[in-house]
């Protein structure tokens, strides 16, 4: 995906990335991109961003799914490498708040656009991610079945 380093947006939230160290004042630069984006690809940067930095999985979550629904209005081919990594953050986010029904239908989805991702370091992260977490929910649901034979 193509990031205009020009783009005011883009700058701040390289700028914000640039100091993620203190989060709190990285967390006004991907407010300020947000508040002054102006279109939905814009929108959908920041959002990722925020996400970021919530403090609660499910705060995190809905500026995840914020993200993934600008990126789905965008209406070109730039966001689809980001689909698998949107998809992925929101199932780890569903499997952190415990619902594994929508944590694995999430996956599965991060799963469905792996053909978008890049052969290289990230690729390979975001697919790891992907296959770390359906492995993650398979071997939870196994514990739960066998823990019913305990009874």
């Amino acid at each position: 995906m193509y990031l205009d380093p020009d783009n005011h947006v883009v700058k701040l939230c390289a700028q914000g990335m640039d100091i993620e160290g203190k989060p709190e004042e990285a967390s006004k630069l991907f407010t300020q991109a947000w508040n002054e984006a102006i279109n939905d690809f814009e929108r959908f940067i920041a959002a990722h961003y925020i996400a970021r930095h919530q403090k609660s999985v499910a705060d995190k979550l809905k500026w995840d799914e914020t993200a993934l629904h600008l990126a789905q209005e965008i209406k070109n081919n730039d966001v689809s490498g980001a689909f698998p990594s949107l998809y992925l953050n929101i199932a780890k986010c569903y499997e952190d708040l415990g619902d594994v029904e929508n944590a694995e239908k999430n996956y599965q989805s991060a799963l469905s656009f792996t053909d978008k991702l890049s052969d290289d370091g990230y690729g390979n992260m975001i697919r790891g991610g992907i296959l770390n977490g359906i492995k993650r929910l398979k071997s939870l649901s196994e514990n739960r079945c066998n823990s019913h034979y305990l009874i």
